[in-house]
């Protein structure tokens, strides 16, 4: 089976050695994704809304680059670092997923690698 490197250039891509995904075959496995911007900047601040609703563009388009989408997903994993968020974080997952309704889980951590991050997400999508 063929592997394919997914970069984005990434600020931690280049810090840690890992990918934005990775594509085997027909499934594409994206890293645990934040709210990092290209220029090291947390989007969206305090809100944890605006991050999840950020990331989640994020991993859309690092499927496009296998011309994928986020119908393809069918796992998601979230982990928040305040559970009582929980609502805030549902409501931008509706927004992306609504119809696709990948199997989910959320959890929550005790910290993030930087503070400042409140959530990060990973997708598992299978094409075709």
């Amino acid at each position: 089976m063929e592997r394919q490197i997914i970069s984005s250039s990434d600020f931690w891509e280049g810090m840690t050695g890992q990918s934005r995904a990775v594509r085997a075959g027909n499934i594409i496995e994206v890293s645990a994704t934040s709210a990092i911007n290209q220029d090291g900047e947390i989007v969206g601040g305090k809100n944890i809304f605006q991050q999840t609703f950020f990331i989640v563009e994020k991993i859309e388009m690092a499927l496009k680059a296998e011309g994928a989408s986020l119908s393809d997903v069918i796992r998601t994993r979230v982990y928040v670092t305040d559970i009582s968020e929980w609502e805030e974080v549902a409501k931008a997952l509706h927004h992306f997923f609504a119809d696709v309704k990948p199997a989910s889980s959320m959890v929550e951590v005790s910290a993030l690698i930087d503070r400042r991050m409140l959530i990060e997400i990973e997708a598992t999508a299978v094409i075709g």
